[in-house]
This record gives structure tokens, C-alpha cells and sequence, in this order.
């Protein structure tokens, strides 16, 4: 095999392999040889095929599979022989007429182009500074805790005669849409149970109940949402006929031991022990999301190379795709928006850089310093997805035994966390006590803020092995771009 490098501009890179055709003959040689002791042909003996008839009959097929598998493994030695990383799958493309080459007569020529892993220069982590926030949880959270509890278990008891509905209570209602005087489908329900202020029927609905005594009929106008799931009704002015059937007021629950057996426990002790575990695991998965957040703003900012443009590209392509969908989600165009198309774009391609940046960066860290993820801590992370699909547990194990990109996708979360604690060992990290306000009120972060995205995970199994399944990612800015906005009207 003879490789040529015949170019090479920044990250990109161009090769030029060519197997000889006497290589390739063998092969096909070696193949024809195992086969000549299970093939069976009308007239012949098993095992008693002359080799030159099975070369007639399966000669230019097994050339096709030699090639096939010599593009593979020559590919993958060329990467070798020149020491080059792809960052992405690289394009492989034949050269020449193919027919001479299925016949024996001429040797087998290919170009590789693809785009290399970049040289990084990592920073001194010791020298990096993150602030962590951190926060205690107060009596009065464990207290608040067990009364969200009682409410989700908060009973009814009928309000006496005559007296009218107020916020909170439940009411027991048969209901009658109508649009322009005529029935809907999905308008109708008898004995509908609606607790008033809940806000599970549409905006206007429950308000128009207060007031409301067991045995009124009440119309019931309303303006169906813009964006309303059923687009016949969305926008639509409706109509309904309530029969208040019965009101009920929520009745107070008593928080004792018979109230936390309701949840599994002996007696009240435990379950407020049990809640104060939650709540702290709570306050402590919120301290890393901010400090990972942090570190990854601290590494952003103190490492610059160069990135292989596909790999910005594609990951620009997902992430302006994810948007155009929530566009069209909220029924908006481009008209719509508050500030030119071009800008927003060029925000995103941000983005896109971002986590190609912090994505390459965590991989390169983590092969350098042979960090991998356990099978057991793999198989941990399965069952725990197995066990959000209740009753479909062997559906899970066996989609994930069937699909390595779906494995892959599971290890990457799982290597990056263990990159980001050996970092975060070397740098400083400085707490900052604040208070549970503060520790949970950015809305824009994410509640798992990995830079790997499992809705967009490229190939990486191609002539370089970073030791796990992830070199790029998710890795979003301190603060993430609002949705479009409606834009002023004139």
C-alpha cells in the first residue's frame, strides 16, 4: 500500500491511497481457498470444486467484498501510517474506472478527505479560578416540602348547600361546546371533575365557574388559544353549557404518621427525613450545574485553536434547525422576529463554536489523561433509563444492546462529568454561600447541561480513539438565547 498526503490546508487534509492489484489478488485468492470446502455446485463432490471454476463462477464477487474491505482497513492504516486524527468520518472517494480493477488488471486507488483533531495547548487548570454556589437547606424548606406533599393529596368535602365556588374548590360539572351554535368534537364531558384555579381548561374557563352554586347552568365564553393543539378550534370563539353538578371545598390534611404512611413510612419522622435528603441532593446537584457552568465559561475563555469547520457546521445546522422548529412550534415566520435573521444566525454560529470548542477540549483532556468510563458505571446509567420506562425495562436493554450509537450516547454524559471533576480537582474552586432563591433562579440553564447533545452525536469510530464515544457537544454560553420575540406593533 503506498499513501500519498497531496494536501493539506489548516485542518484539512487529502490523501491518496493505492493497494496493488497483486495485494488484492491474494486476497481474493485467500477468500476463494476457504471457500472451496463448503460450496456446493450441481455436479461436484463437496469440497471437490476446482478452484479455477469457483474462481469463474464467484471471482468478480469476492473481488467486490475485497475491495470493499480493503478501502476499510487500508483507510484506516493510511491514518495511521501518517499519524492523523479525523475529526469527522473521512469522504472517501475511488479513483479511475472500477472494472479493471473487479478483473485484477489495475491496482485499487482511493482519496481520503476529511478534517483533522487540532493541536491544544491545554491551560494551567491550578490556575483556574470557578465559584461554586452553595446553599443549606432551612427548616422552612422541609416544612414547605411536606406541605406541597398534603396538597397533592388534599381532599374534598361538599360545601353546604347554596354556597357558591370559590378558587380552590372542586367542582363536579357535564359540559356542551358549541361553535357558532354547533357542537364540537372533543367539546362534551359529563361529570368532569374541575378544581377552579387550577388552570387545566382554557384561559377564561375556571374564573367563569366562581361564583357558581350545585344545580346552575352557566355559558361559559371563551377564546381558544392561537396555538391551540387542535388546529380546527385554535383562535376559534366558543361557548360552553355548564351544569354545575356539585361544589366542593378542599378539606385540610392532617400531616402525621398517618399521613406519611400514605408515602411508605412508619411514622412522620422518617418521611420528613427522607424529604431532607431529597432536598439536599437537590441543593447539591444545583451547586455543580453552577459550577460546571462556570468551568466551562473558565475553559471557553482560556483556550483558543483551530475547528474543523464540518464539525462547526453540522453543529450549527442542529442547532438553527432546533430553532426554525420552535418557530414553527409558536406559529411564527421571520416577520416576526425583533432583530434580523443575519444577527441571530451569526449568535448561533457562536454557539456552534462554542461546543465544538469546549467538546474537543474535554475529549483531548480526557484522552490525555486516560480517563474512561467503567462498564459497571455504564450499566448503572442504563438501568437507571431502563427504570423511566416502567413495564418496558427488557424494550430498553435490548434497543440499547442493538444500536452502539445509543450506548455511545449514554457514555458520553458519563465521561465528560468524570472530565469535569478531575479539572475540577486542579482548580480552585471557591465557594460562594447564597440562598435558595439564588441557588435555583437561572431559568435559561438547563437542568443537565452536558456538552455532549444526544440529538446530535456524530460518528467518531473511524481511525482514531479518544477512548470513549464523545468529542464534541452541547456546551451552551453563560446565557442561553431567548426565544423570538413577537415583534412591535406599529
Amino acid at each position: 500500500m503506498q499513501v500519498t498526503v497531496t494536501s493539506t490546508d489548516g485542518l484539512k487534509r487529502e490523501l491518496k491511497v493505492a493497494v496493488p492489484a497483486k495485494d488484492l489478488e491474494a486476497r481474493v485468492g485467500a477468500k476463494l481457498d476457504e471457500m472451496k470446502n463448503t460450496i456446493r455446485l450441481k455436479g461436484f463432490r463437496p469440497g471437490k470444486v476446482p478452484l479455477a471454476h469457483i474462481r469463474k463462477t464467484y471471482g468478480k464477487q469476492v473481488m467486490s467484498e475485497v475491495i470493499n474491505d480493503a478501502v476499510g482497513t487500508s483507510s484506516q492504516e493510511a491514518l495511521a501510517q501518517q499519524s492523523l486524527r479525523p475529526a469527522l468520518q473521512p469522504t472517501i472517494d475511488l479513483e479511475g474506472e472500477i472494472e479493471p480493477v473487479l478483473d485484477g488488471k489495475a491496482d485499487l486507488t482511493f482519496k481520503m478527505t476529511f478534517e483533522i483533531i487540532p493541536t491544544i495547548e491545554f491551560t494551567d487548570f491550578a490556575k483556574l479560578e470557578i465559584e461554586r454556589l452553595v446553599a443549606e437547606p432551612a427548616e422552612a424548606d422541609i416544612e414547605e416540602a411536606l406541605q406541597r406533599l398534603a396538597d397533592n393529596q388534599k381532599n374534598f368535602a361538599p360545601k353546604a348547600e347554596g354556597e357558591a365556588a370559590a378558587t380552590g374548590d372542586m367542582l363536579t360539572i357535564d359540559f356542551l361546546g358549541k361553535i357558532d351554535d354547533v357542537a364540537f368534537e372533543g367539546g362534551t364531558a359529563e361529570d368532569a371533575k374541575l378544581e377552579i384555579g387550577s388552570g387545566r381548561f382554557i384561559p377564561g374557563f375556571e374564573e367563569q365557574l366562581a361564583g357558581a352554586k350545585a344545580g346552575d347552568k352557566v355559558a361559559v365564553k371563551v377564546t381558544f388559544p392561537a396555538d391551540y393543539g387542535a388546529a380546527n378550534l385554535a383562535g376559534k370563539d366558543a361557548v360552553f353549557d355548564v351544569t354545575v353538578k356539585s361544589v366542593e371545598a378542599p378539606a385540610p390534611v392532617a400531616i402525621d404518621d398517618e399521613f406519611a404512611k400514605r408515602f411508605g413510612f412508619d411514622e412522620l419522622a422518617k418521611l420528613r427525613e427522607a424529604l431532607t435528603t431529597q432536598i439536599k441532593s437537590d441543593y447539591t446537584r444545583m451547586s455543580r450545574m453552577h459550577m460546571k457552568r462556570a468551568m466551562l465559561d473558565a475553559l471557553d475563555a482560556a483556550h483558543s485553536f483551530e475547528l474543523p469547520p464540518t464539525m462547526v457546521e453540522q453543529e450549527f445546522t442542529q442547532i438553527w434547525g432546533q430553532f426554525e422548529q420552535e418557530m414553527k412550534s409558536q406559529n411564527k415566520t421571520a416577520a416576526d422576529l425583533d432583530e434580523p435573521e443575519d444577527d441571530i444566525k451569526a449568535e448561533y454560529r457562536k454557539i456552534a463554536e462554542r461546543r465544538v470548542r469546549l467538546g474537543l477540549l474535554l475529549a483531548e483532556v480526557g484522552e490525555k489523561n486516560k480517563i474512561q468510563v467503567a462498564e459497571q458505571e455504564l450499566s448503572q446509567a442504563l438501568a437507571e433509563r431502563a427504570r423511566q420506562f416502567p413495564g418496558q425495562e427488557r424494550m430498553v436493554y435490548e434497543f440499547y444492546q442493538k444500536n452502539p450509537n445509543a450506548i455511545a450516547e449514554l457514555r458520553a454524559p458519563l465521561f465528560e462529568d468524570k472530565v469535569v471533576d478531575f479539572i475540577a480537582e486542579l482548580a480552585k474552586i471557591n465557594d460562594k454561600t447564597v440562598t435558595r432563591d439564588e441557588l435555583f433562579a437561572d431559568p435559561d440553564v438547563e437542568e443537565h447541561e452536558h456538552v455532549h447533545d444526544e440529538n446530535c452525536d456524530h460518528d467518531h469510530d473511524h481511525g482514531h480513539d479518544h477512548g470513549h464515544d464523545h468529542d464534541h457537544g452541547d456546551a451552551r454560553p453563560a446565557k442561553k438565547k431567548a426565544a423570538p420575540k413577537k415583534k412591535k406593533e406599529d
